[in-house]
């Protein structure tokens, strides 16, 4: 009997610590695995491209790409001082010298600078004897000058213009006179562009470059307003300092419409030019 109740009791203790265990077991697999309630799910995350258009008018330069007014000013900052020493040195009238520059080389954007730092396009030609870089120009992969630095390619500018027989003619004109130096850059041969000088002179005049002649000169000079002429209804005259950009505003049309309006291929306008701005 006695060995019965032993037996009894030995029996519930067993069956009392696996009862124990399992419910242990069961605390742990809750602890180890949390339910779907408590999941957080994190969303990935979509950074917003940075918006790097730049505002204000585009300038298509001779190398063919497009530089922003901003860039334009900050290339004006980076080479204004070298442009004002070459004035001094060899008598090309700053303005001329950046509004080139500014032009060639797309503010510095062009192929040619970036690679070669040929700020003024200017090419091999007999008697170079640096290193040189070829490019598609007015035929297919021409021969153009490459230097170590942009210093280097303001000074051969300067020694370009200044050593040339057919340059001789712009040496006679008044160094502040930017109107006749654009002029006789295109007639010495400078560029094939027939509107050359209007681009020169709109890139002087806009960003009124001419002060840094006034400079050097020690001079005043201020260019005279433009008279606005208009003439039939919807007809405009392109005066000194117009802009696609600029007429825009003036006209509330966009560039675009202006450029179908009067089929319009660029940005180029010439002074004198006459335009339609009305659908």
């Amino acid at each position: 009997m006695i060995k019965k109740i032993v037996f009894f009791f030995f029996t519930i203790l067993v069956i009392s610590c696996g009862s124990s265990k399992v419910r242990t077991s069961k605390t742990v697999s809750k602890t180890t695995y949390p339910s779907k309630n408590t999941t957080t799910t994190s969303k990935p995350t979509t950074s917003k491209p940075k918006n790097t258009n730049a505002t204000g008018e585009i300038l298509v330069a001779t190398s063919k790409v497009k530089a922003t007014t901003e860039d334009v000013k900050k290339y004006i900052e980076d080479f204004k001082e070298t442009a004002k020493s070459n004035m001094k040195q060899y008598g090309i009238p700053a303005s001329i010298i950046m509004a080139q520059g500014i032009l060639e080389s797309g503010a510095g954007f062009g192929r040619l600078c970036k690679e070669a730092n040929n700020h003024f396009g200017i090419k091999c030609h007999t008697g170079w004897t640096g290193e040189t870089v070829t490019h598609d120009d007015d035929a297919l992969q021409e021969c153009f000058r490459k230097y170590k630095d942009p210093a280097e390619s303001y000074r051969d500018h300067a020694l370009f213009l200044t050593s040339r027989k057919r340059y001789e003619s712009l040496f006679k004109l008044d160094k502040g006179d930017y109107q006749a130096w654009a002029n006789g850059l295109k007639q010495a041969g400078y560029a094939t562009d027939t509107l050359y000088p209007s681009k020169l002179v709109g890139i002087i005049e806009r960003y009124e470059l001419y002060k840094l002649d006034n400079e050097v000169l020690g001079r005043n000079f201020i260019p005279t307003p433009k008279q606005e002429i208009v003439l039939n209804e919807g007809e405009y005259v392109i005066q000194k300092g117009d802009t696609l950009y600029s007429l825009s505003k003036k006209f509330n049309l966009s560039v675009e419409e202006l450029k179908q309006l009067n089929n319009i291929s660029d940005t180029a306008i010439a002074v004198g030019q006459k335009i339609k701005t009305k659908k």
